[in-house]
C-alpha cells in the first residue's frame, strides 16, 4: 500500500495506472482505492513536486470467472473514489501481451503468483513503464533455497545449495532472474526492497530505461563450505578458481550457489521517502510494517556475505553469541563493512574475512559473559 501511495505521490499530475494480476477477492485493490490513491498531498509535500494527483486507473484481474460477482461486490466501495476501475477476467500472460501489443504501459504491477512466477516475468516486465515498480511475490520456497535442487535448475537456471542465509539465497535467485529478462529487453534493474517471512518471498524492483553501468557484474555465484563456515563470491565477468576456505588448502569443499544477484537488495532512499510518507498517513503502515522498514532501512543486502550469529558461537564453543549490534560496532571499529541483516534473524552481514569475524566474535562473546 506504501509503495502505491508512495508512486502515486511521485507521478504528481502524471497520473498512474496500476494493475493486480492476480487479486483474488480483490482486498489489495480495495485499499489501493481507498488508502493509496487518496494519499494526501499536502503531507507528502517535500516527495511532490506538483500541486495536484494526476488521474488512476486500476485494473483488477482475475482469471477465475467465478470470481466475478464477489469481485463486483467487495470492490463496490470504490465507486466513491475518483478513479477509473477496470474489471477483467482473463489469464495473466493474455492480459499481459495484449497491454504490450496495444502499447498499455502499467506503472504499478503486482504480480502475486501461487508458486515460482517466472514464467510470467518476460511478459509482466514488457507491460511495465519505464520507472515502473513490479512487486513480485512467490511462494515457492523449496527450490531457491536448496531444498531441492532440480526444481532450482529448472525453474531458476541456477544451482541452489542448502544455506544458513537460505531466505537472502532465494530472494537473491529471483533477482537474478528479474536482471536476467530485464537485460534481454535492454532494460536495467533496480531493487527497492526485498525480504522475506520464510514462506512467501518478496519483492519491489524499479525497472530502468537502460542498465546502469557494469550492473552485469551484480550477476555472480556465491560459495560456501559446509567445514569450516567460510564463504566466498564471484561475478560471471571476472569468473575464475575459488581461493581456499579456511580450511586450509586442499581440505575444504565449496559449495556453489547461483548464478544468483550479488548487488544491494534494498534502496535506502526509496525506503527513507517510504518513511517519511507513512508518518503523514494516518492508514496504511503498521507497527510490523514500520519495523520491517527500519530494519530494511538499516540493511542495504550488501555485502553478500551473511552469517548467523548461533553458528559463530557454535563454532568457537562460546556460551552464547554475542549481541548483534555490538558484533557490528566490533566489526565497523576494525574497518570493515558490518549491518544487523534485516533480511534474516539473528545474522550480521560483512565483508570481513572469517578469522577477523571470529576474532571479533570471541572478543564480543567474552564481553558478554
Amino acid at each position: 500500500m506504501l509503495l502505491a501511495a508512495w508512486q502515486r505521490v511521485q507521478r504528481g499530475d502524471r497520473g498512474c495506472r496500476w494493475l493486480d494480476l492476480m487479486a483474488g477477492c480483490g482486498i489489495r485493490s480495495l485499499r489501493w482505492g481507498l488508502e493509496a490513491a487518496a494519499a494526501p498531498l499536502a503531507a507528502a509535500a517535500p516527495l511532490a513536486a506538483t500541486g495536484a494527483l494526476g488521474p488512476l486507473q486500476l485494473t483488477v484481474n482475475d482469471a477465475d470467472a467465478a470470481r466475478g460477482p464477489l469481485l463486483r461486490r467487495n470492490l463496490e466501495p470504490l465507486d466513491q473514489v475518483p478513479l477509473q476501475l477496470q474489471l477483467r477476467q482473463e489469464p495473466a500472460e493474455v492480459l499481459l501481451r495484449r497491454a504490450y501489443l496495444e502499447k498499455q504501459h502499467f506503472d504499478l504491477i503486482d504480480l502475486d503468483a501461487f508458486g515460482c512466477p517466472n514464467a510470467l516475468l518476460q511478459a509482466a516486465l514488457q507491460a511495465l513503464a519505464f520507472n515502473g515498480v513490479l512487486l513480485l511475490a512467490s511462494t515457492d520456497g523449496r527450490s531457491p533455497t536448496g531444498h531441492d535442487r532440480a526444481a532450482a535448475v529448472r525453474r531458476f537456471g541456477a544451482a541452489a545449495r542448502a544455506h544458513p542465509s537460505s531466505w537472502e539465497l532465494a530472494l537473491r535467485l529471483q533477482l537474478a532472474s528479474l536482471a536476467r529478462e530485464a537485460w534481454i529487453l535492454g532494460r536495467g534493474l533496480e531493487p527497492l526492497a526485498c525480504f522475506s517471512d520464510g514462506r512467501t518471498f518478496r519483492l519491489a524492483v524499479r525497472l530502468k530505461q537502460r542498465a546502469t553501468a557494469h550492473e552485469e557484474r551484480q550477476l555472480g555465484l556465491l560459495a560456501r563450505c559446509e567445514a569450516c563456515g567460510d564463504q566466498a563470491q564471484q561475478s560471471l565477468l571476472k569468473l575464475q578458481g575459488w581461493r581456499d576456505c579456511a580450511c586450509g588448502p586442499g581440505r575444504g569443499r565449496w559449495a556453489v550457489s547461483g548464478p544468483l544477484w550479488l548487488g544491494p537488495l534494498q534502496s535506502e532512499n526509496v525506503i527513507g521517502e517510504l518513511l517519511a510518507l507513512s508518518a503523514s498517513l494516518e492508514v496504511t503502515l503498521g507497527p510490523a510494517g514500520l519495523r520491517l522498514l527500519q530494519r530494511l532501512q538499516a540493511d542495504p543486502g550488501s555485502p553478500v556475505g551473511s552469517w548467523s550469529s548461533a553458528e559463530l558461537a557454535r563454532r568457537l564453543q562460546l556460551k552464547g553469541p554475542p549481541a548483534l549490534k555490538d558484533l557490528v560496532a566490533g566489526l565497523r571499529a576494525e574497518g570493515y563493512q558490518a549491518h544487523v541483516s534485516g533480511v534474516m534473524p539473528g545474522q550480521v552481514r560483512t565483508d570481513a574475512p572469517l578469522d577477523s569475524l571470529f576474532q571479533v566474535c570471541r572478543q564480543r562473546g567474552r564481553k558478554d559473559r
